[in-house]
């Protein structure tokens, strides 16, 4: 005969089953809570110098008569003076002479990755002028193009299988560009990226430099870099500038991308008469969007805008000076390129010799006093080390760019006046009270909550605390 569970011990097992899973279910939601707390995106250790640093672009051939590492050298004590910390060298290494473009070549197809370009001077030249900026309390990194080689790169012809080919079989530029003088590296061979990784890290044990800038290094696989900066770190604590805007690098790979939405923006702000609306869409990203402890380089001008797309003058008028200061107190490392400082004014050839004309100019002083407020103020600081961007409203909102940065007592409020005529703006300024001191004149300003402060045309002030 067969027996039968009553219904209320059918049901009761039931109840305890379905407490008993909500109890381990419970459980396991607070023993993974750790899932859920915020992590950290930028896991590689930024080299302690580089906390407060600027950076300043060399272009070697352009920048004496001579255009050797030893003629540079006499540079070195007016750009310490000026506030410069990263000495960045465009490529130093020897020059393809198949399929070259002008007169010399561009620096950016390289011949020999373990070479030193003999125009510039040799081997021993070359750790002179990193032991003297060392010996002056800066660093220097050098340009490193992993992308792609010269065509008569003796790799071509040892290892042709380390290269991308066209549907002829048939070594090619990096496709769809017009760099007829180089040829594309392929990075699904292993040997490949252990060549690129070893030279990588000769340079810093033999020369003792600093780090790298790596030209467009957003077309070489995250993975590699990732492993390369590795390594590098092995030696000695590495500084890593890509020549890409993306924050898939900044995890393991790279210290700081270019900012080149800014230079665009700016563009748009100044000589493009375009209005402030895309610098603070750039300010909200920034913010939005950008890991706390990433660098963002800051600039005006470089060797591909200087070259390829006009001068500093004529990207942004008389806004110049205005976005030079607003390089520089935005999140971000700003840069010089060579020959700002001294005004330069005209496009500087690449692939021929082409020299800077070196006179004083205004833009020197500029530089210098920007660059002491950077070192000195905590809130300018790079990275996690400074402040974050806090916007202050205003009644010149489509004029006016007002926000705070403050980091251990230290505090700025810069003012930015991007428009063409001078402006009064009243400032929201109630979570800003305060005495403060105008970074450049020394005038005293006393925020109270609802001031009135009067800006010139492209004019600017740096509130300071």
């Amino acid at each position: 005969m067969k027996k039968t569970i009553p219904c209320f011990i059918i049901i009761t097992l039931t109840l305890i089953s379905i407490g008993c899973k909500n109890h381990k279910d419970q459980k396991a939601v607070t023993n993974d809570i750790d899932v859920y707390q915020p992590k950290k995106y930028v896991e590689l250790k930024h080299p302690e110098w580089s906390k407060n640093s600027t950076i300043y672009e060399v272009n070697v051939r352009q920048f004496t008569p001579e255009g050797t590492f030893k003629a540079f050298e006499s540079h070195l004590p007016r750009l310490k003076d000026m506030g410069i910390d990263i000495i960045w060298l465009m490529p130093i290494h020897p020059i393809g002479i198949i399929n070259r473009k002008g007169t010399l070549g561009s620096e950016y197809s390289v011949k020999d990755y373990y070479g030193v370009n003999p125009e510039y001077g040799n081997m021993d030249d070359l750790k002179s002028l990193v032991k003297k900026i060392h010996e002056m309390g800066m660093y220097v990194i050098i340009d490193w193009v992993a992308n792609h080689s010269a065509w008569d790169n003796p790799l071509a012809t040892e290892h042709p299988d380390w290269y991308t080919k066209n549907p002829a079989g048939k070594f090619q530029p990096t496709p769809w560009y017009d760099w007829d003088d180089v040829i594309d590296f392929d990075y699904n061979v292993p040997a490949m990226r252990k060549y690129m990784t070893d030279a990588l890290k000769f340079w810093v044990r033999e020369a003792d430099i600093d780090g790298y800038r790596c030209d467009v290094a957003g077309f070489i696989p995250v993975d590699f870099w990732d492993n390369a900066r590795r390594e590098l770190d092995g030696i000695k604590p590495v500084f890593m500038l890509a020549e890409w805007e993306s924050r898939d690098l900044y995890k393991n790979a790279f210290d700081m991308t270019y900012s080149w939405s800014l230079w665009d923006k700016m563009k748009d702000a100044t000589i493009n008469k375009k209005g402030i609306g895309g610098l603070v869409e750039y300010m909200a990203h920034d913010v939005g969007a950008v890991p706390q402890d990433a660098y963002r380089m800051t600039f005006t001008d470089n060797h591909d805008k200087n070259s390829w797309e006009g001068t500093q003058f004529s990207n942004f008028g008389e806004g110049l000076p205005v976005c030079m200061v607003f390089c520089s107190v935005v999140n971000g490392m700003p840069l010089v390129y060579g020959g700002q400082e001294a005004g330069l004014d005209h496009s500087l050839k690449f692939f021929d010799k082409d020299l800077i004309n070196w006179k004083p100019h205004p833009f020197a002083e500029l530089y210098k006093k920007l660059f002491e407020l950077k070192h000195t103020n905590q809130a300018l600081w790079n990275g996690a080390w400074g402040g974050e961007m806090v916007r202050i409203y205003s009644d010149k909102m489509d004029k006016v760019i007002s926000f705070s940065r403050e980091k251990n007592g230290n505090k700025i409020i810069p003012l930015i006046n991007f428009s063409e005529k001078p402006i009064n703006v009243k400032l929201d300024s109630k979570f800003h009270k305060g005495i403060y001191k105008d970074w450049f004149t020394g005038k005293t300003y006393e925020l109270k909550g609802d001031d009135d402060i009067t800006l010139n045309a492209w004019g600017y002030l740096v509130l300071v605390k």
